[in-house]
C-alpha cells in the first residue's frame, strides 16, 4: 500500500487527557509531537478539522459530582476545551501550520465563533479548524460534536485518537485476556455497548455514514499511517 492518503477531508477527535501526557494539565513535548504528526498529513493534501475534549482541566460530571448544577459544569467543561483548542492553536502557529479556533460560545477576543459556512471557508484554504466547546449546549459529549462536526463539514472519516489502539472486548489496560476488534459495524457498538463514544455520537455518525477509526496516538507515526489506511486501528463502518 502506497503512502498516499486514501480521504481528502477528515475529522480528528482528541482527548484533553491526550494533551496532557504524564503531566496534571498539559504536557508541551506531547503536544509538539502531535501538532508534527498533524503537520505531516495537512502537507499530503488533507483537509482537517479537529475538536479537543477537557478531561484534563475540567469535566463536566466531575463538576456536577461536587454538586455544580449539570448544565452550569458542562459549560465549565467547554471552556476547558477552548483553552485546550488555544494551546493547540499555539503549537500550530509555532510549527508554521496554519489554523484557527472556532468555538460554539461566542468568546470573540479569543476565537472566531463558529458558523458552518466560515469553518468550509477555512477548510478550502488549507487551514486546519479547531472546534471548541463542544456544540455549544450542555448534556452534549465532545465525541457527539465530534460527530456533528465530521457531518456538517462532510468529512469522509472520523478519528478518535486514544492512548490504546482500538476498540477491545475489555480495557486492555485492566485485563490481560481483553481480545482486540478490527472492525464492527454501528450496531454493534451500541448493543454490546463498547467503550469507543456516546451512544448519540454513534447513532449520528451511522445515520450520516461516516466511518470511524479509533487508534492510538500516543505511537509516534501512528495517524499518518491509519490516515494511508496503515497500522493498527478499529474501524466502526455499516
Amino acid at each position: 500500500m502506497t503512502d498516499s492518503p486514501a480521504h481528502k477531508r477528515i475529522l480528528l477527535k482528541l482527548s484533553g487527557e491526550i494533551l496532557a501526557g504524564g503531566s496534571s494539565i498539559f504536557d508541551s513535548n506531547t503536544i509538539r509531537r502531535i501538532v508534527s504528526e498533524i503537520k505531516a498529513v495537512h502537507q499530503m493534501g488533507v483537509q482537517i478539522g479537529l475538536v479537543v475534549g477537557g478531561g484534563n482541566i475540567f469535566r463536566g460530571n466531575m463538576g456536577h459530582a461536587q454538586g455544580i448544577d449539570k448544565a452550569t459544569a458542562d459549560y465549565m467543561g467547554m471552556i476547558a476545551t477552548v483553552m485546550n483548542a488555544l494551546a493547540l492553536h499555539d503549537a500550530m502557529t509555532k510549527a508554521d501550520l496554519p489554523s484557527c479556533v472556532m468555538t460554539a460560545v461566542r468568546m470573540n477576543e479569543v476565537a472566531e465563533h463558529y458558523t458552518r459556512d466560515r469553518a468550509f471557508h477555512h477548510l478550502s484554504k488549507g487551514r486546519i479548524v479547531i472546534f471548541a466547546a463542544g456544540i455549544g449546549c450542555p448534556f452534549f459529549s465532545t465525541d457527539t460534536a465530534a460527530t456533528l462536526r465530521a457531518s456538517e463539514m462532510q468529512c469522509e472519516l472520523l478519528l478518535k485518537g486514544t492512548k490504546v489502539d482500538g476498540i477491545y472486548t475489555k480495557d486492555p489496560q485492566k485485563h490481560a485476556d481483553a481480545d482486540f476488534i478490527a472492525r464492527v459495524d454501528y450496531k454493534e457498538v451500541l448493543v454490546k455497548g463498547l467503550k469507543v463514544m456516546d451512544a448519540t455520537a454513534i447513532s449520528l455518525a451511522q445515520e450520516n455514514n461516516i466511518p470511524i477509526k479509533v487508534f492510538n496516538i500516543s505511537r509516534p507515526g501512528e495517524l499518518l499511517n491509519v490516515v494511508c489506511g496503515k497500522g493498527k486501528y478499529t474501524l466502526v463502518q455499516e
